[in-house]
């Protein structure tokens, strides 16, 4: 261990395994609180009904209005509803939507959070915290917003289907990725990197073969878990800037939008981070190239591989090569216009990445 390098753990208590959905009672309890509101989204509605049901007396109501990228309106009905319900915390069930949700309410009102995950997205994991407001979103770090408790129960994921399991997989698989190159990488960071990227990648095809297969889903929700700390822990880089544009500026769906991507990021900075490289290669079961692995893998998860797919046009692919340029941010590889550039049109496209 020749480098200096400093690593904060990040506060929380995490019960892990199939059926803990039943001690959330004792959990609220152990944390103090009364009543909590459970927070989802419209379709999550029947699982936030069973994480209510499961509260019994301890939930004060249900409100299934998370949206993606948090709009500034639904955070503030939601934090209105938990003012007249009297709701000394709230439990935000579903994926980075409904955490995020979770994390807008304690930012502004110091409720603390509950998070029942049902996707591999991460969010319970980690201090940051987005808003969006007349179509800008706002990111940034603050503990207030980290999740007191999380409840990883793997049989909640169970009716996450097939397409969705696989870009939320390779969306936390992005979180490891960029944690292996920040400037605030550490080898605690790259251990979690390396066991969270291989546990999906080993997950994540039988997750998609048999929906209900549960050791595969409990290994994808621990590898979920790992990456989620990751995206805590570390500073990220290119790929998430590009993303974050993406998503703010076009409203392409998150998990979706990082799948497409991720290849393209990756092979972009391959060429200045070795060890990335070869850390990656083991958790990819030994592929030379973590980045045309990672395009293949996604291919045989049925995941779309082009942003066009996803509705971008190609007329807007030189205004986000804008906007990712600007605002300076660490990367191993320096950053350039033609560079970002070739990257966004072969994401466009779908095409193999080029290895730089």
């Amino acid at each position: 261990m020749g480098h200096r390098f400093t690593y904060e753990a990040l506060p929380m208590r995490v019960r892990f395994g199939a059926g803990v959905l039943a001690e959330l009672p004792e959990e609220i309890a152990a944390l103090g609180l009364a009543r909590v509101l459970v927070l989802c989204s419209p379709e999550q509605q029947d699982t936030g009904q069973l994480v209510a049901d499961a509260l019994g007396r301890g939930a004060a109501g249900v409100l299934a209005e998370a949206r993606m990228h948090v709009p500034v309106e639904v955070a503030r009905r939601a934090r209105d509803l938990a003012v007249e319900l009297a709701a000394d915390g709230c439990v935000a069930v579903g994926g980075g939507s409904a955490i995020g949700l979770g994390k807008a309410i304690a930012l502004q009102h110091r409720l603390p959070v509950v998070a029942v995950p049902t996707t591999y997205a991460g969010s319970e994991m980690t201090p940051i915290w987005g808003l969006t407001e007349d179509g800008q979103k706002r990111t940034g770090r603050d503990p207030r917003v980290l999740p007191r408790s999380v409840i990883y129960d793997p049989e909640l994921t169970l009716t996450l289907p097939g397409g969705l399991s696989a870009t939320s997989g390779m969306n936390a698989i992005a979180h490891a990725v960029e944690g292996l190159y920040a400037p605030d990488a550490s080898p605690m960071v790259s251990l979690m990197v390396e066991e969270g990227a291989r546990a999906l990648v080993a997950a994540l095809p039988s997750v998609v073969a048999d929906g209900a297969d549960l050791d595969a889903r409990a290994e994808a929700q621990y590898g979920a878990w790992l990456c989620g700390a990751v995206l805590g822990a570390t500073t990220m880089s290119l790929h998430h800037k590009l993303c974050h544009t993406l998503g703010g500026t076009l409203d392409l769906p998150h998990a979706q939008t990082h799948t497409a991507v991720l290849p393209h990021a990756v092979a972009y900075n391959q060429p200045a981070a070795p060890q990335a490289v070869a850390a990656l290669s083991r958790a990819l079961g030994g592929h030379p190239d973590p980045a045309q692995a990672l395009w293949e893998l996604a291919g045989e998860l049925g995941a779309a591989r082009s942003l066009r797919e996803l509705g971008m046009a190609e007329q807007d692919i030189p205004r986000i090569v804008e906007l990712a340029l600007t605002s300076p941010y660490a990367n191993p590889r320096p950053l350039t216009r033609s560079g970002i550039e070739a990257l966004l049109r072969t994401a466009w496209a779908g095409a193999p990445p080029a290895s730089g």
